[in-house]
């Protein structure tokens, strides 16, 4: 995300046809298993893995092991995926990092440059079900700056394991509700994938929270525990200036609700149903308050208007 990436409390793999790599499958040993280092533990799918340090020289190109494959969809650019994973150095026995331990899976777009390009490739093209261990050379992981605990150009290697995978639809659709309140916000009705028009008027904002629906949709209600994928326009009622958009690099973002921070959009989206397009209007109090926060002034009121396109 881009200005609003600052809202999600989010796990270290954020902050940044399935590539195979070599089809050479290295020699095995009580560490190595074709080319990548050996589970030792925990090897059965849903179970957290031990990794062996690798040995010799790690591969050059990026490599995919399908340690169990499972029976589900073949995943695709473009799906939300969601994973459990552990990931580790090469030259390390010490994870830098896993969902497993906290008890939490990770949700990602495929293909929406939301994590490390070696998930990307890694991940696309695998069937739900299946752990899959992945090797990842610099180029495609944290390069040459590292991140964190890892090491500038280091090769990393991760397990994964793909719980699920779900297609996400290009626009919100449903039916349109009257927008009757002249001293609210007007948002587009098109459902052809593209950002809808977002016009604020010229009146003072309202002093608490709003949450219209523009399309409703038949779908379930989203729940505060719920990972939502959607689009969105977020622009300052001031002004009408658009700050923030999905549509921009036509790539949705993930919302695991009970990581965001923003009281007034996660309120907002609470309740309503998937496949919706919803206005969310936040006063100051239900946004940052008297703080200003990446460039939107303090004491703003933040409109959205935002397609709830799915949930994990």
């Amino acid at each position: 995300m881009r200005r609003l990436a600052g809202l999600l409390v989010v796990p270290l793999l954020l902050l940044s046809t399935a590539a195979c790599g070599s089809d050479d499958k290295g020699s095995d040993s009580a560490s190595m298993k074709n080319g990548l280092p050996a589970i030792t533990a925990g090897e059965k799918f849903g179970e957290k893995p031990t990794l062996a340090k690798g040995e010799g020289d790690p591969p050059k190109e990026l490599k995919v092991n399908v340690i169990s494959e499972g029976k589900g969809a073949v995943t695709k650019k473009g799906d939300a995926l969601q994973v459990n994973y552990l990931g580790q150095a090469w030259d390390s026995t010490t994870p830098f990092d896993n969902s497993f331990d906290r008890g939490q899976p990770f949700d990602l777009t495929l293909g929406a440059g939301q994590v490390i390009k070696g998930w990307d490739q890694g991940l696309e093209g695998q069937k739900v079900g299946s752990r899959v261990e992945i090797g990842i050379p610099p180029e495609l992981g944290y390069g040459a700056q590292g991140q964190g605990d890892i090491k500038p150009n280091a090769t990393l290697v991760f397990v994964v394991d793909i719980l699920k995978a779900v297609t996400i639809p290009k626009s919100a659709t449903g039916t349109p509700v009257a927008q009757d309140d002249k001293d609210l916000p007007k948002v587009g009705t098109n459902t052809d994938g593209k950002a809808p028009s977002l016009t604020v008027p010229k009146t003072d904002p309202p002093t608490k929270l709003v949450s219209n629906y523009v399309l409703e949709s038949n779908g379930e209600a989203v729940k505060a525990t719920d990972t939502v994928v959607v689009n969105y326009v977020a622009a300052l009622w001031k002004d009408g200036k658009v700050f923030d958009s999905t549509y921009a690099t036509g790539k949705p973002a993930n919302f695991p609700l009970a990581n965001l921070t923003l009281k007034g959009l996660k309120d907002g989206l609470v309740g309503k149903k998937i496949g919706s397009r919803v206005l969310i209007v936040a006063p100051p109090s239900e946004a940052f308050g008297n703080e200003e926060k990446q460039g939107i002034p303090k004491n703003s009121t933040l409109v959205f208007a935002v397609d709830i396109l799915t949930k994990m």
